[in-house]
């Protein structure tokens, strides 16, 4: 069959994450494959038109990767109905305006999160995509990690018996921006809460649709966030005050009495397995997933160690362990979920990861600053559909 184009309007893939992700390895390697297909047999090829406000930023990623149509003037773009897709990848603070605009000119949207930056704001986003029968998503990339698919896998086939607690551990150091030689890995505005910064509005978001996915739905949160490093160095090498919360360390319940403690830092060295790892201990055997890998270790192979610190320890615990080997090849997360999204708005097929679902994860990170707030459990109400 011919293939049949799709016109999206990309907001913000000028920054790092919208063009590594989202428009190279997710659009243009759509492209490249030569699109998607549907379950009618149609093939979709996503035709892509970058905006934003940088013109010379448009062009550098017209130069290096095109070529693109481009513009600046986002009014424009979405009056062509030749582009019935609206992406947004801006910052947290411009998206929600930008997303009402897209819905107001009837198009389908799909954003990065967090939507909004409070959760009545991310919920009325929903409401309005809802009501005016446009499709909608949000992206929930760590679903498709291939360490976390494994996980599932585990977790669906019964392995763990019944699952008693998770522990996450997630996060890397991020240089201050100092010293000119290591230059920070993150934008300066994630570390000031007046830009929409804080790493618990960045990563519950995420933690929520994990933890609803994978154990069940999120009932309460206990949290402390924290400013670790007060001062940092922007992107002309000026130094600011960090207004933004770096670190946070939270509990929650989740599911059918699953306790879950997940620690979020820009401030910690990795001495792990991974940039995110997560352990899963239930009554019939325990595994630790990353990004890409997961072990596992049933209860015959638990070993019986005996506490004494006199004498050098006679187990080796990481031997104990086995990978859980892959039963199939897996994508570029980001680009998996874009396939269904496609799909989506082309022929209507499932996609659940839509804008309630993002309001939910704000609605967590809502939560979790509160129970930081007040030093108290916070409840996690159910959000209406």
């Amino acid at each position: 069959m011919s293939e049949e184009p799709l016109g999206i309007l990309m907001n913000g893939v000028t920054g790092r994450m919208g063009t590594t992700q989202h428009l190279v390895r997710s659009i243009l390697a759509i492209r490249e494959q030569g699109g998607v297909q549907t379950a009618d047999g149609r093939t979709v090829v996503p035709e892509p038109v970058l905006v934003g406000r940088n013109p010379e930023k448009l062009k550098a990623l017209d130069s290096r990767y095109g070529p693109f149509r481009w513009t600046t003037d986002l009014e424009a773009a979405l009056a062509d109905d030749g582009l019935p897709v609206y992406f947004d990848a801006l910052s947290t603070s411009l998206r929600a305006e930008c997303v009402r605009k897209a819905v107001a000119a009837g198009k389908h949207v799909y954003c990065e999160k967090p939507t909004a930056t409070t959760a009545d704001e991310a919920y009325a986003l929903y409401a309005l995509a809802r009501d005016a029968g446009v499709r909608h998503g949000v992206v929930q990339d760590k679903l498709w990690l291939p360490g976390l698919v494994k996980l599932k896998h585990l977790i669906d086939a019964g392995f763990f018996g019944r699952i008693l607690s998770v522990r996450g551990e997630f996060g890397y150091w991020v240089f201050t921006g100092e010293h000119p030689a290591q230059p920070p890995q993150r934008p300066s505005w994630n570390y000031r809460a007046e830009d929409g910064g804080s790493i618990i509005v960045d990563m519950f978001c995420h933690w929520r649709y994990v933890l609803d996915h994978l154990f069940g739905p999120v009932r309460s949160v206990a949290c402390l966030g924290a400013t670790h490093i007060p001062r940092r160095w922007d992107e002309g090498g000026e130094p600011y005050e960090c207004t933004a919360d770096d670190a946070a360390y939270a509990l929650f319940e989740v599911g059918e009495g699953i306790v879950v403690q997940i620690n979020s830092s820009w401030c910690t060295r990795v001495r792990r397995d991974d940039l995110l790892v997560l352990q899963v201990d239930g009554t019939e055997g325990s595994a630790v997933a990353g990004l890409r890998d997961c072990w596992t270790q049933s209860l015959a192979e638990t070993p019986r160690p005996v506490w004494n610190p006199d004498v050098p320890q006679p187990v080796d615990f990481r031997a104990g362990w086995k990978a859980v080997e892959p039963d199939a090849d897996f994508d570029n997360a980001f680009k998996v979920q874009w396939e269904l999204f496609l799909r989506h708005v082309a022929a209507g097929e499932p996609f659940p990861w839509n804008l309630l679902e993002g309001a939910k994860g704000v609605h967590l990170a809502e939560a979790a600053r509160r129970a930081s707030r007040e030093r108290q459990w916070v409840d996690v109400a159910p959000l209406a559909p």
